[in-house]
């Protein structure tokens, strides 16, 4: 099986019925995606496949044929951070950390189908990600920084 993780073409004979957040922690080393519920229910797992959001406890490898899968040590660039990680740090979002990478996955999804969110709908993108430490105001707050900063030329 072939599959892009973050840029790179990776072919595996991995167990077809391995759960993708298995095969990118275990496999190839890619710790930034946590396991929380193993439920999908908490986002912590939360990549994107295909560009979308998932929770990647709940995908099977199998299913990934082809697919291009993108982690949180994705994101950044050559240049440096992501926007959106750059405005978490910012706002003071991040506490604990564990919720952290799901909740830059689900901004950064957000902000690639929705440039200009409004705060209902940065809160509705954001609410499959559970988080006991910030009260997501600063969440909410990171996401509006990274929008501003990202609709900038």
């Amino acid at each position: 099986m072939t599959l892009v993780v973050n840029g790179r073409t990776v072919t595996t004979d991995a167990d077809p019925c391995m759960r993708l957040l298995d095969f990118l922690r275990e496999g190839l080393g890619l710790t930034g995606t946590k396991e929380g519920c193993g439920e999908g229910e908490c986002g912590a797992c939360s990549v994107l496949l295909n560009g979308r959001l998932v929770n990647s406890c709940l995908v099977l490898l199998g299913q990934c044929e082809g697919a291009t899968v993108t982690t949180i040590e994705g994101i950044a660039s050559d240049e440096g951070l992501h926007p959106v990680q750059e405005a978490m740090m910012e706002a003071g979002a991040i506490q604990c950390g564990f919720c952290t990478p799901g909740m830059v996955l689900a901004a950064v999804a957000l902000l690639q189908e929705c440039p200009h969110p409004d705060p209902a709908a940065i809160r509705r993108a954001i609410e499959g990600n559970l988080c006991r430490c910030t009260g997501y105001v600063k969440v909410e707050e990171a996401i509006s920084r990274a929008a501003a900063r990202l609709e900038r030329p």
